[in-house]
């Protein structure tokens, strides 16, 4: 019998060592398989703080793009209010100019727009009332080089500022309103480039 218990002990120790290294090995294979997972699981969290730094930044972008267009928008309208009030400013003061300069200023844009051949002019009736002394001569003498001829009506039209130009029935108007409205899209750059450049 003592020599079976020597095989059993024999066999019990091979065991107990063969145990041992499997279990070593069990070991070291599960430590090697959580290193593992563990550099897995750090590249994909780079991964993801990279993918979620990136996305951030193009939300952020976006918002700052968003931000920059409302403030250009802003901007742009508050400009375009401004040179409406100061173009809406230019037109009254013209219609306001002392009566000397007033007609100074109609008898220029009479000159402009007058054409060869004979040709009324109607004001209104606040103008009408306030037409210089030989206003209509002047004007006349003005327009002899271009073969024209100006006769001032007697009757008022509905004019606030300037005036209405008739050859035959073709009527040209050179009311402050209409003329102001012909060159708005020009006087509007004219009043940005002084106020805004």
């Amino acid at each position: 019998m003592a020599g079976l218990d020597k095989i059993i002990d024999q066999i019990r120790t091979e065991a107990e060592g063969h145990a041992d290294e499997v279990i070593r090995e069990a070991k070291e294979q599960a430590q090697q398989l959580i290193a593992q997972a563990g550099e897995e699981a750090k590249a994909e969290c780079i991964q993801i703080r990279e993918r979620s730094d990136r996305e951030i930044a193009e939300i952020l972008q976006r918002g700052r793009s968003a931000a920059d267009l409302k403030v250009r928008q802003g901007l742009l309208a508050k400009k375009q209010e401004i040179i409406r009030e100061v173009l809406a400013e230019a037109l009254q003061e013209a219609k306001k100019l002392p009566s000397e300069q007033y007609f100074e200023v109609v008898a220029g844009l009479a000159v402009k727009a007058a054409m060869p051949g004979e040709g009324t002019v109607f004001f209104g009736e606040k103008d009408l009332k306030r037409i210089p002394e030989n206003f209509e001569q002047r004007l006349n003498q003005s327009l002899a080089q271009k073969g024209a001829v100006i006769r001032i009506s007697p009757e008022p039209r509905e004019l606030d500022a300037g005036f209405i130009l008739c050859y035959g029935g073709i009527e040209e108007n050179c009311s402050f309103d209409a003329i102001f409205d012909e060159a708005h899209e020009r006087l509007q750059d004219t009043v940005q480039r002084i106020l805004f450049e």
